[in-house]
């Protein structure tokens, strides 16, 4: 099987897999989700075959695909060790969640569309991973915005998964308006698309970089990695299936953001990195004390991954903008810590769903309670995937955390501090998580009776959480992704190499223990919010930011549109197309208003023209 085969049948599988179930399989449940599975394990094993032997140089195709006078656009594929991460963690990962989603899926009876939405959505994230030039990786960026508002509003019977789904797929595209507009933009300046073409162009040339450009590009990066103030979609998208939460917003759609700024590290001048890094900086430590006033159990976890995508896009941005200094940083700090967040993160939101599963369908934390004797795998399971995210030494997240902390240190240090803060922020909100759900005592009875899943849901918790312990090492990998995760990671030197985990460590562990002592002994409320109510209140109105993009849309844009509307009725369609007839029409319309058949409004119109005959006879005068 040549490179080029395999390639090309990552995308035709799922794509395939979702035709069929379309088509064919709608009330087959059992066997859509046995073709779409068959579909996901086929690309993991391709993908892991195509890594092993991937050359250095990696791998391109390309034929001609658009011509439209200058523009040339191409329909390619370009595999090198920047895409090869993101392949790696979207066909292995989703593989798990899809096996995952069997049991977890079971009584859904809407299974079939289920799968088919999932096959759907691996075609479009493969294709952007794959992708060799910015429109075609643009077509399938719309098509992941696409699948990822057919699964979120997946329980169609609920009006908040409608109201979700519309909401990212509306936020989305409105950054992935400024992505395009970077895109002609880009094609104008340096006349191509393909992104090396673009890379042999700009590599090398800062001069030729324009700051436009790249913000442009970075707007679709604040849609679909959730930034501020883009970010308000994210938490709302978990009245999705628990099985989506982790394929697309824990592991795969949200971190192809961060991997299309890896992707063209190169288009990125100084300037438009410093801003990138200060909303990486700000998003990252916002979102984590919002997540602490959440009691949804998939919005905590929701929050947090707002709060890891900060720190990666911080961490690219001050990777470019160090190696534009003269350091050997690159992106990969910030691509190793996509990789183990997909791990960790992944493994967090199965075993919500392992939990929600076993206590039928309850998601406040606050009436959990007792489930460590109860769900002993999950617990385990899940505390690593909770140490992992706090960043304790010896677990994924630390290594990788680490090293992001090391690139900020050296390049802004008040950034630096912010995202020291944020790590001892999410080491306290998810120890208050992981002790409210797993100690105490059972506060409603479908807990009091929740018991283990079985194996089919266990199995997948198990392989994630061994990522997320030896995800750091680089023997867990495929050769071809070593230097691209490894090689350009930066670390620590002199006293720095010694002080810096030091800190790092004390800040994760005093988040651990304060929070162990906040909620160690909580019962069914939050010893947050009764102490401290007014600072508990003010964190949870997170800063305001849905009731002021409403107020925009009901008190301002919907008034201006109701105007246009008006004016594309009467002048455009009205009087432009109908001329003397819509003047008629109009003024039919008009008469038709006054003639309302009650005397009162006739008596006002009476009354109202004698005022202007008066007004006309004085003024005659």
């Amino acid at each position: 099987m040549t490179s080029h085969f395999q390639i090309i049948s990552l995308l035709v599988l799922p794509l395939l897999a979702a035709a069929i179930i379309a088509f064919f399989l709608r009330k087959s449940g059992k066997i859509a989700v046995g073709v779409s599975l068959a579909s996901a394990a086929l690309c993991s094993g391709i993908t892991w075959l195509l890594l092993i032997k991937l050359p250095q140089e990696g791998i391109h195709f390309s034929a001609r695909w658009i011509e439209l006078g200058d523009l040339k656009v191409n329909f390619g594929f370009l595999l090198n060790d920047v895409s090869a991460v993101l392949l790696l963690v979207v066909t292995f990962v989703g593989f798990l969640i899809h096996f995952f989603a069997v049991e977890y899926s079971r009584r859904d009876e809407s299974r079939a569309r289920f799968y088919g939405g999932l096959s759907l959505f691996m075609f479009s994230m493969t294709g952007i991973v794959l992708a060799d030039n910015l429109i075609m990786l643009f077509a399938f960026w719309e098509l992941v915005g696409l699948s990822s508002y057919l699964l979120i509003g997946h329980y169609q019977f609920k009006p908040s998964a409608a109201k979700a789904a519309n909401k990212a797929f509306i936020v989305n595209r409105i950054g992935d308006f400024g992505f395009l507009i970077g895109i002609v933009w880009c094609w104008w300046h340096f006349g191509t698309v393909d992104l090396v073409q673009l890379e042999a162009i700009a590599g090398g040339h800062a001069k030729e970089l324009v700051a436009g450009i790249a913000l442009l590009i970075f707007c679709g990066v604040l849609g679909k990695s959730a930034q501020m103030p883009l970010h308000v979609w994210l938490p709302d998208a978990m009245e999705g299936p628990t099985p989506v939460s982790a394929l697309i917003h824990a592991a795969t759609m949200v971190a192809a953001g961060v991997f299309l700024m890896c992707r063209v590290f190169f288009l990125f001048p100084e300037v438009s990195l410093e801003v990138i890094s200060w909303v990486g900086a700000i998003t990252a430590i916002l979102a984590g004390f919002f997540a602490i006033t959440q009691k949804d159990i998939k919005k905590i976890l929701a929050y947090s991954t707002l709060s890891q995508l900060g720190y990666m896009v911080a961490g690219f941005a001050l990777g470019t903008l160090g190696s534009h200094h003269g350091h050997d940083y690159g992106v990969g700090a910030s691509l190793y810590h996509l990789t183990t967040h997909a791990f960790f993160k992944a493994l967090l939101f199965l075993g919500a769903g392992s939990i929600i599963h076993a206590t039928h369908h309850e998601q406040n934390i606050y009436k959990m309670g007792g489930l460590v004797s109860r769900m002993p795998v999950t617990f385990v399971t899940f505390a690593i995937g909770v140490l992992a995210l706090c960043g304790i030494p010896g677990l994924a997240g630390f290594a990788s955390k680490e090293a992001i902390l090391n690139v900020a240190y050296e390049q802004n240090q008040i950034i630096f501090y912010m995202l020291l803060i944020g790590a001892g922020v999410t080491a306290f909100y998810m120890t208050r998580l992981f002790v409210v759900v797993f100690w105490g005592t059972p506060k409603t009875e479908h807990v009091g009776e929740a018991k283990e899943n079985n194996w089919v849901m266990l199995l997948p918790l198990l392989i994630l959480a061994f990522y997320s312990v030896f995800a750091w090492m680089s023997w867990v990998y495929p050769a071809s992704l070593q230097p691209v995760l490894k090689a350009s990671i930066p670390h620590a030197e002199g006293a720095m190499a010694i002080w810096l985990p030091i800190v790092s460590i004390a800040v994760a562990v005093t988040g651990v223990l304060l929070g162990w002592f906040v909620y160690g002994k909580s019962g069914e409320d939050d010893p947050f919010e009764n102490s401290a109510k007014g600072a508990f209140n003010f964190i949870n109105s997170k800063l305001w930011f849905d009731e002021v993009y409403s107020f925009i849309v009901n008190r301002i844009q919907q008034p201006i549109a109701e105007f246009l509307s008006l004016l594309d009725l009467v002048l455009i369609g009205g009087l432009g197309m109908r001329g003397s007839a819509g003047g008629v029409g109009l003024l039919g319309l008009v008469l038709r208003f006054l003639t309302t058949g009650n005397v009162h409004h006739y008596v006002f119109w009476f009354a109202g023209g004698l005022i202007l005959c008066g007004i006309a006879i004085f003024g005659v005068q």
